[in-house]
């Protein structure tokens, strides 16, 4: 069995402009649960959770055996004014990314904002932090601060498009990788171009709803997408016992190739009336689980150290559904490597590809030298296909593979995995045979195949259906 890990990652922040709400219960209850089921875990602080004694005395009464902290990289204004910005937020913390994220300054004030931070940390626990995280990283910001200070891990949103204004899409799609120097979004395909420190991806999103959530296949326009993840908080997922017992069983079903990996926690902001039951669940399952040895509960820093220990380069990863929590008529696989990622999905609709993006090491993050001065912020990859935006106009879109004797499109319940190792792996619909290996895919059946693209619009825009090929990746297919 390839490890099963899961770190329970709670961040603190000392503000909350949107609604009245105790900020300090949440991370004192969070604690109690965990020490209550003797779970491991990383809390991190936002700045102004880190100048407030609130918070540090209390967590400074923690077993550090058990608990590790660390720092949540968002702007707010008293980390602002520290280094001489001008904080021009709605609210002492404003979510809006031209206030919310080191995007929104230059470079140099990122730069100080970062010194700022892990200065303040030490000032308050003696030693400076080895793990960081936010919503969206920035990669200035983690350059310096692991050349600087030396960091075990980061850590960042899952897969969204336009939740909260933040659209990270395109990318690694679960589990870790290693980073391009030039853009935290990017896994960096050589040795030589990538950072040091892993990222792991937030959340623990369904691998089955969460990527079409608020799709809209007859409209011509992009629509936010809604949340289904472990968060007991979000409304969706990890509040239902069912959908958490459905993931857990999936999710860590050895099929991963490298390791199974998911988030847990919850912010603070929250209030903890909002997460208390859906946590005690969550909590209660992974001390069983962990006792079966099914699960490893682990820090964020000790994650990242497992990880930069086992692999020199981002090794290839799969997270293998075979059912959605609440219909098994549904299967969705993911495979990500430094070169690519794609989905297969079965439905009623069929067997498709329904999504494809090419990852280059060499694609700058676009904030290097320009400021973010928007409320929303934008991460993608090089798409090939996008079965979620490029669905509309009654068009579902996806990669059909089609029998070549018959012109039949295939349908299929279930698939079979098999790992064929080095990163290799297939899952096979009856005869129908998706193969993925690091640097390249296919599909064969016995009667032949052939791939047709079904897209409904391309940025608004009615888009024919085209046949695919191959996808050339720097010289690769």
């Amino acid at each position: 069995m390839r490890p099963q890990i899961i770190n329970i990652i709670n961040f603190i922040r000392a503000v909350e402009p949107r609604e009245p709400v105790d900020l300090l219960t949440p991370v004192k209850k969070q604690a109690e649960l965990m020490q209550k089921y003797k779970l491991r875990g990383t809390f991190l602080l936002q700045y102004d959770a880190l100048i407030s004694p609130a918070f540090t005395d209390f967590l400074k009464t923690l077993d550090p055996a058990q608990f590790e902290f660390g720092v949540w990289f968002e702007v707010v204004q008293p980390l602002c004014e520290a280094v001489g910005e001008t904080w021009t937020g709605r609210f002492s913390w404003d979510w809006h990314a031209q206030h919310d994220l080191p995007q929104g300054y230059a470079p140099e004030a990122r730069i100080k904002m970062t010194d700022c931070l892990f200065g303040k940390f030490k000032e308050v626990f003696g030693s400076y932090p080895r793990v960081m995280g936010a919503w969206v990283l920035d990669t200035i910001c983690i350059n310096h601060a692991d050349g600087q200070y030396g960091l075990d891990a980061l850590c960042c949103c899952k897969e969204q498009f336009g939740t909260d204004g933040y659209t990270l899409w395109g990318g690694y799609y679960g589990q870790g990788y290693y980073p391009s120097k030039k853009n935290f979004f990017v896994p960096a395909a050589t040795k030589e171009n990538q950072l040091s420190v892993p990222i792991f991806r937030m959340l623990g999103s369904d691998p089955v709803y969460q990527y079409d959530f608020g799709r809209n296949v007859d409209g011509q326009y992009d629509t936010m997408q809604g949340v289904i993840t472990l968060e007991p908080a979000s409304g969706n997922g990890g509040y239902n016992p069912a959908w958490v017992d459905w993931y857990l069983r999936e999710n860590y079903n050895g099929e991963c190739l490298s390791f199974g990996y998911a988030q847990a926690g919850q912010e603070n902001s929250f209030g903890w009336e909002g997460m208390a039951s859906g946590l005690e669940y969550q909590f209660r399952r992974f001390e069983e689980l962990s006792r079966q040895g099914k699960l490893e509960m682990l820090t964020l820093g000790e994650t990242g150290r497992r990880f930069s220990a086992a692999y020199e380069i981002t090794p290839a990863s799969a997270i293998s559904v075979h059912t959605a929590w609440d219909d098994g008529g549904k299967c969705s696989f993911w495979y990500s490597s430094r070169y690519y990622r794609i989905n297969v999905f079965s439905d009623e609709n069929g067997i498709r590809i329904r999504d494809v993006y090419k990852f280059n090491e060499d694609s700058a993050d676009p904030y290097l030298t320009k400021i973010c001065n928007t409320d929303d912020i934008i991460y993608e990859t090089d798409r090939v296909l996008d079965g979620n935006r490029q669905s509309g106009n009654g068009v579902l879109a996806g990669i059909y593979p089609l029998c070549a004797r018959t012109g039949e499109p295939f349908h299929g319940n279930d698939y079979v995995f098999t790992d064929l190792g080095n990163g290799v792996c297939e899952i096979a619909f009856d005869a129908l045979v998706f193969r993925f290996a690091p640097e390249s895919c296919s599909v064969s059946h016995p009667d032949g195949v052939q791939l047709k693209k079904a897209v409904g619009r391309a940025g608004g825009t009615p888009d024919a259906e085209s046949p695919v090929r191959s996808v050339p990746y720097r010289g690769r297919t």
